[in-house]
């Protein structure tokens, strides 16, 4: 049987428990249809991954018992992916894709061309998690609220580095550009922006250029629409300088985990 895997907020130690949310007891109980005693696995983005089993406490209520660590928490690439938002079926394509692939925060941007005033967060943070879930990953990425572009560079951390992907074809090819890095560079923690729609406008290109740490890059000969960019950008880093030049582990001890869309 596939084992349902679920991103809990509780400390994980075995002989525990950790509550179990509304929607999650509803997804066990009433899509998945799982008994009590029903295996799960657990993560809560600090403890690792443990196996756990379900148990009822009331109609419509229930804890997960905490048994044995499967996976030891592991260090995770550090890159924020800084992105214009889109219409909501495509900002909801972004946070599920770029937790898929290891993003650690996602960050939206507001700049003069932005077309979507509103982020539901909410809604950006229960894809992400979902996506989480399904993946096996041990974190569920930080989603911020939006922020203005200008503020967020006035405020720009000192040591992390900037990727700018140029539409103005100012940059070199992506691979290109960052291979040639040093090591301290490649080492760094990142951030990757991408503009909206309608691109940045010149004064924000500008700004952009200013950090100190900023490499500024090109994708391609074709135009990319802003959720296909933001993917293969963050797609192409983490080829070149993140968890893919590394073995892929063995996931989720001697079973798979499932975690389907309702």
């Amino acid at each position: 049987m596939s084992v349902t895997r679920l991103f809990v907020g509780a400390d994980l130690a075995a002989g525990g428990e950790a509550p179990l949310d509304e929607a999650q007891v509803h997804y066990l109980r009433n899509v998945m249809r799982r008994p009590d005693s029903s295996p799960l696995l657990l993560f809560n983005g600090r403890d690792g991954e443990w196996r756990g089993t379900l148990s009822s406490r009331g109609k419509k209520a229930a804890v997960a018992e905490v048994g044995e660590r499967t996976r030891e928490q592991a260090p995770e690439p550090d890159v924020w992916l800084c992105f214009a938002p889109v219409k909501r079926a495509r900002i909801d394509y972004i946070a599920e894709k770029a937790t898929e692939l290891g993003v650690s925060v996602l960050q939206p941007v507001v700049t003069r061309h932005t077309a979507v005033e509103r982020v539901n967060v909410g809604r950006l943070r229960a894809n992400a998690v979902e996506a989480a879930e399904q993946t096996e990953r041990l974190t569920v990425p930080e989603v911020r609220d939006s922020i203005d572009l200008g503020k967020l560079l006035d405020a720009w951390p000192e040591g992390r580095r900037l990727m700018m992907c140029d539409e103005t074809g100012g940059g070199p090819p992506i691979a290109e550009a960052l291979s040639q890095l040093d090591e301290a560079a490649r080492t760094a923690p990142w951030a990757i922006v991408i503009g909206p729609e309608g691109g940045f406008a010149e004064a924000e290109l500008q700004a952009l250029r200013r950090i100190k740490d900023v490499t500024s890059v090109g994708l391609g000969p074709r135009i990319l629409r802003a959720d296909t960019a933001a993917l293969a950008a963050l797609a192409c880093w983490q080829a070149l300088l993140g968890d893919w030049r590394r073995p892929t582990p063995r996931l989720s001890g001697d079973y798979r985990a499932s975690r389907v869309t309702v």
